[in-house]
């Protein structure tokens, strides 16, 4: 069953049961500030988790882009992704776990035709904190699953919450038997011999910590998430998702193309061509920052195995063409966006090149240094630098010195590199943290402050100024806009006396749903219309500012405090980045 097959049922089945099917998000978030990317099918529809109302009800189901990038030096292995498909359906404070059980195993076993004894499922196994969960066992075994395949695990493996604080829950899982060996007579589940494979979360989200402990939410929630290109490959009885249709086309032209045959290189390639593609056609560019500089990273590090794979690199041009062709059934924005991915990604191309020359350079003058000494070892440290100040790739440094006859101290660069990564998985996971967690009077604060500075670049700058991304936090707030210029200090200075002008004439903030063309003609602006629902949230600011967007906001400008830019610069090409407080 063809990915696109699966993705299809999986919509109908949840429409059949009223569910409304709502649009994926894209990939850059709007107006949340806790993400780089769209990480999971739930970070959209955090404000409706937390209460507020969606226009199109209670039952919701869709399909939704993500891209998380804590592992990206894993790709190459057999199945880590960097970007990926997340089928997801939602209670809003609705059904809750019977329900929820009942028709996943329906869609298991009658839409997708998954035979009983090919799955296990695990709950909640209770603590001083939440009892088990044997409404959810209960559940499954009236679903039909046996009372062998049912596991119980603790919160390290079957509790979800969204950082150290905020709406949470036990939650089930459901896992699919490969029909490989046992790794002994205690294979369960949670083994990672790959007899089992996760294929569907459902977290049933009842509780909210804080430092004081758990409290029982006002509302329950149900949010599910079955990620797509796992479940092709399970059903497709393929080893990796590489060997899929979704990356077949691209996997077979790179064998054609190639002079080495390395199979890592080659699911490398495939892999950051199709994220980069897809991050690029949601308005993502590459830079030295944030979501730009995972973005860099991708489609370096894609050419850095194309050169390994010893493959021409005008031949990208091609290779978009081929994944274009392949997914524009799934993705048509790849076909409208086409020559943007090209350009984009074949201007990187032609910068790492001179990074490579650049680096090689960098190499000579550690090598003579070391000559000098007598010594004919390279320090990790310095092969570390030349990785992250220069981006020179560590297997080329190796390369380098072998034919230099030097070596170099692999140890303490892996000992360095993993601290990197440590450090960069942290940040990841308290960005992402925010988007429960965080909803703070000051970042809701900041929140609305974004849309008077939106405004406000409007006339000072001119009605084509539009937001491209924001960063909030408890104490600031980044705006990027798109500008062709420098503000000069009396453009920010009007910018600034704009802003603080609205909030002292006290505006009203007010909200209300209408359909989405209404709400274009009304003249309500947002970024990426097409990828919002029926039924939209408008956000109104006086007469000053009218915008789409999920909120939460403040009810009166009044509570703002006075607005200050601390600092305006490039973010990328044709893109500016302001960065503002609130004073109180």
């Amino acid at each position: 069953m063809k990915a696109i097959e699966i993705r299809n049922k999986y919509l109908n089945f949840f429409e059949k049961h009223g569910h409304k099917v709502i649009p994926s998000a894209p990939l850059i978030p709007e107006n949340d500030p806790s993400v780089l990317f769209t990480t999971a099918g739930m970070q959209p529809l955090v404000p409706y988790l937390l209460g507020e109302k969606h226009p199109e009800g209670t039952r919701l189901t869709d399909y939704q882009k993500c891209v998380r990038t804590n592992d990206i030096d894993e790709v190459g292995d057999n199945r880590h992704l960097t970007y990926f498909e997340m089928l997801g359906n939602w209670s809003l404070g609705d059904y809750f776990k019977e329900e929820s059980i009942e028709m996943s195993f329906e869609f298991l076993t009658k839409e997708l035709g998954i035979a009983v004894e090919k799955l296990s499922v695990t709950c909640f196994a209770g603590d001083e904190d939440c009892p088990r969960d044997e409404v959810a066992a209960k559940a499954w075994k009236k679903a039909g699953i046996p009372e062998s395949h049912i596991y119980y695990y603790g919160k390290d493996d079957n509790w979800w919450i969204a950082g150290e604080e905020g709406p949470c829950g036990p939650d089930t899982e459901m896992f699919y038997d490969t029909g490989k060996p046992a790794c002994g007579p205690d294979c369960q589940p949670s083994c990672d011999c790959g007899k089992y494979v996760e294929i569907w979360n459902n977290v049933f989200m009842e509780y909210f910590k804080d430092k004081n402990g758990y409290t029982k939410l006002k509302q329950r929630n149900v949010d599910t998430g079955l990620g797509l290109e796992r479940m092709a490959m399970l059903l497709q009885g393929k080893e990796t998702p590489f060997d899929t249709e979704l990356f077949a086309p691209v996997m077979d032209k790179l064998v054609e193309l190639q002079k080495q045959d390395i199979i890592e290189s080659r699911r490398i390639v495939a892999e950051h061509l199709r994220s980069s593609m897809m991050i690029i056609s949601d308005g993502g560019r590459p830079s030295n920052i944030d979501r730009g500089y995972v973005l860099r990273r991708l489609i370096r590090r894609m050419i850095r195995h194309m050169n390994k794979l010893q493959i021409d690199l005008n031949e990208l041009s091609t290779l978009i063409d081929i994944n274009v062709d392949n997914l524009k059934e799934m993705y048509s924005d790849l076909e409208i966006n086409k020559e943007i991915i090209k350009n984009t990604i074949n201007e990187e191309k032609d910068k790492f090149v001179k990074t490579l020359a650049h680096g090689e350079r960098e190499f000579e003058k550690e090598i003579n240094k070391l000559n000098q000494k007598g010594i004919k070892i390279i320090p990790g440290e310095v092969v570390f630098k030349l990785y992250d100040t220069y981006g020179f790739p560590p297997e080329v440094t190796k390369e380098l010195a072998e034919e230099n006859e030097f070596e170099i101290n692999l140890k303490e660069f892996d000992e360095l590199f993993k601290k990197h990564q440590e450090k960069s998985r942290a940040g990841s996971e308290q960005k992402f943290k925010g988007g429960l967690a965080e909803q703070t009077e000051e970042t809701i604060a900041y929140h609305t402050a974004t849309h008077l500075l939106n405004a406000a670049l409007k006339q000072v700058i001119g009605k084509d100024a539009h937001q491209r991304g924001s960063n909030i936090t408890v104490d600031r707030m980044r705006f990027d806009f798109n500008c062709d210029h420098k503000l000069t200090v009396e453009e920010k200075q009007q910018v600034e006396e704009l802003v603080n002008k609205w909030i002292q004439e006290e505006l009203p903030v007010t909200k209300e749903e209408m359909k989405k063309e209404d709400a274009i003609k009304s003249g309500a602006e947002c970024m990426f219309i097409e990828k919002y629902p029926d039924i939209v949230t408008v956000y109104s600011i006086g007469n000053i500012s009218k915008e789409l967007c999920g909120g939460p906001h403040v009810n009166n400008t009044k509570e703002l405090g006075r607005f200050k830019i601390k600092k305006e610069e490039s973010s990328s090409s044709g893109v500016r980045r302001i960065k503002a407080v609130l004073i109180k």
